[in-house]
């Protein structure tokens, strides 16, 4: 499906400042479908006159849909729907017409124009499944008045705003509480939902007639809402923008939209949200979050104990192999320590890779007996994989590194400088990991599968077993030196 920029592209002349504006309308055109229990169609002018494209589709959940298929992308040519054309080409709402059958279903159509800086851009459709039609309750008219107030704004270039945008990804809905109120911020009217919202609050009575702002100042704390001016400014119905209050039991969102259809302000519908639950269950996470990375320090903070045992012990024996070891060991702990400690700074379960094995590649030179004269150096990126993933791939790799640190080069060797090359690629659901090494290559007659190195068994099962992947170890095919290949599965 096509979306609005592809389709302005290749079919339009309107600009990059048209696009915004009609993003911005479409940001908040689900509330001008709920209240007037209608599907909207936002239909382009094609460049060369001939007609136009729908790119946007929304449907009421107030009503009935009356679209059963999608239509973005779709062309309507000039004269088959004579109310776009009038919209367009005349610049005001048009409603008159019978009503089109669409599937055996009687829809009504009115068609809006788009204006924006005195010129309009677009046209919005207007669908009203027609079929159940009854007489509307007092709540209906009020949302439908509000509908109508909006699209004059639409036609008028008054609507969408363009200044502050809510920044609330849990926005109120038509449904969750609409309130209209007039110029001076007094409650015209309020549906049942949203008077029940204010009751969460405190409120005994009805809200008709009541000030919006200085009834939400008697009902909320001092330290549980905005400062002043948002507080007029939203529960007053002059700015359009959002804001959240609450007591210590009850969170509430609140969203005012100004209405001036003609110019003047004449109120403002405002939504309200119950967000309590949202607000206990973001605090749960928070917590939950909050102890994950305290786990994780402790679990890196033991195993660092852990290493600093095995050092010392490995620093008392006699026996070389057996501090050599040792040795090792440290160094795989040490491989795990550190993803642990990425862990614990991480707000979730998932790892950028690249910050595990940059100190890796640090710790294993730093702590062998070639010290600065072999450096690791990475090129491409791992990007983010799961701890799991992250803990055994640390592991894989820093044994791989050790290798190639110890059995690649000459400690003898007076004027010794290697370089070793840890590429990452990602393609296609796969990891591509090379480790290139440019020292003296593998002993003749090698072979991965005969090989008895603790380091390398322990290598092939950590990748087979645990990432679901493949090993091969070789000579480097463009010089002197080992390549140790790794192919992973990664989502």
């Amino acid at each position: 499906m096509p979306s609005l920029t592809d389709l302005v592209r290749s079919h339009t002349e309107l600009d990059a400042d048209d696009v915004a504006w009609l993003q911005l309308l479409q940001a908040d055109w689900q509330i001008i479908a709920d209240l007037s229990f209608a599907d909207l169609v936002l239909w382009l002018p094609d460049r060369e006159g001939k007609g136009f494209w729908a790119a946007g589709q929304m449907r009421p959940t107030t009503g009935p849909t009356a679209y059963i298929d999608d239509v973005i992308g779709t062309f309507v040519p000039v004269g088959r729907r004579p109310l776009i054309d009038a919209a367009y080409a005349e610049g005001r709402l048009v409603r008159e017409g019978d009503p089109e059958w669409r599937d055996d279903v009687p829809v009504r159509v009115e068609t809006i124009p788009v204006r924006r800086a005195g010129r309009v851009i677009a046209v919005v459709a207007r669908n009203t499944n027609l079929l159940g039609v009854r007489t509307p309750s007092r709540l209906e008219l009020s949302y439908l008045q509000s509908a109508a107030d909006l699209t004059q704004m639409i036609a008028h270039g008054y609507f969408p705003a363009s200044g502050q945008r809510s920044d609330h990804a849990d926005t109120p809905r038509v449904g969750d509480g609409f309130l209209r109120v007039d110029a001076a911020g007094r409650v015209v009217y309020a549906s049942p939902n949203g008077l029940s919202v204010f009751r969460r609050l405190g409120l005994s009575g009805d809200l008709t007639g009541l000030s919006l702002a200085e009834t939400t100042r008697e009902l909320v704390p001092p330290r549980r809402r905005p400062d002043e001016e948002t507080l007029s400014a939203v529960l007053g119905g002059r700015a359009h923008r959002d804001t959240e209050i609450g007591t210590d039991g009850v969170s509430l969102i609140v969203r005012a939209i100004p209405l001036r259809p003609q110019g003047d302000h004449i109120g403002a519908l405002v939504l309200v949200r119950d967000v309590t639950d949202l607000r206990r269950r973001d605090r749960e996470l928070v917590t939950k979050d909050a102890t994950i990375r305290e786990i994780h320090h402790r679990v890196k903070n033991n195993l660092q104990t852990v290493a600093a045992l095995l050092r010392l012990q490995a620093r008392r024996m006699d026996n070389e192999s057996a501090r050599l070891a040792l040795e090792e060991a440290v160094r795989r702990v040490g491989s795990i320590a550190i993803v642990h400690e990425i862990l614990s700074q991480a707000v979730e379960e998932q790892v950028d890779f690249d910050d595990i094995i940059d100190p890796l590649g640090r710790m294993v030179t730093d702590v062998s007996a070639l010290g600065s004269r072999v450096r690791v150096r990475r090129t491409g990126t791992f990007g983010v994989l799961p701890s799991e993933s992250a803990t055994a791939l640390a592991m894989v790799l820093t044994e791989l590194l050790q290798n190639a640190v110890e059995h690649g080069y000459d400690p003898d060797v007076a004027d010794l400088s290697g370089q070793i090359v840890l590429s990452a690629q990602r393609l296609v659901g796969r990891l591509h990991v090379t480790v290139d090494d440019d020292g003296r290559g593998l002993p003749d007659g090698f072979d991965l599968d005969d090989s008895s190195s603790l380091g390398l068994s322990i290598v092939r099962t950590l990748v087979e077993s645990e990432l679901g992947g493949q090993l091969e170890l070789g000579p480097r095919p463009d010089g002197a030196g080992t390549r140790a290949a790794l192919d992973l599965p990664v989502e």
